[in-house]
């Protein structure tokens, strides 16, 4: 990825407030993100929302990377009405690592959040209420991981639930 640095006020601000909590502000193709420790995101989405007008949580996604220590990376996106703008707010995770929920920052994450244990199984720490939102609730593995084979999907649920073999 040939990310160029972001400077901008609010980075400036940002970096004053959070200082080595935040790793890095870049740009990618006029996208703004900036890369938090786990510990930091919660404070971060705080701080965007009541001092810096990001009041609208977009998505809450990750991607996996099955071969690294810290495993995935989870994407907060944040929209400023007031100021036309969108930031992503990036942090890495191990497998098995618990980010703390955005909840009580957002009530939107509960979907978002529930979403992304559904498909990956990141479980969010201080959930109200984890469970499967896209998957039927016994549905075994996590879609979205790259471990996880479409040719060994949930068959035992497809015979029992749709009355078919799988195609595979």
């Amino acid at each position: 990825m040939a990310a160029t640095p972001w400077e901008s006020e609010l980075t400036q601000a940002l970096a004053a407030r959070f200082g080595d909590e935040i790793l890095e502000f870049s740009s990618y193709l006029g996208q703004e993100f900036l890369v938090a420790r786990p510990a930091a995101v919660i404070p971060i989405l705080e701080w965007l929302k009541t001092e810096a007008g990001f009041d609208y949580l977009v998505d809450i996604t990750a991607v996996d990377y099955p071969a690294r220590a810290e495993r995935f990376e989870l994407f907060y996106i944040l929209y400023s009405f007031a100021r036309n703008q969108r930031i992503r707010i990036k942090t890495n995770l191990p497998d098995g690592g618990r980010p703390a929920t955005a909840t009580g920052v957002h009530l939107t994450a509960n979907w978002l959040e529930r979403e992304v244990f559904d498909m990956f199984g990141i479980e969010f720490a201080g959930h109200p209420d984890l469970r499967r939102i896209l998957m039927p609730e016994e549905w075994q593995g996590h879609p979205l991981r790259k471990d996880y084979s479409i040719l060994t999907q949930d068959q035992a649920w497809v015979r029992e639930n749709l009355g078919i073999e799988s195609a595979q």
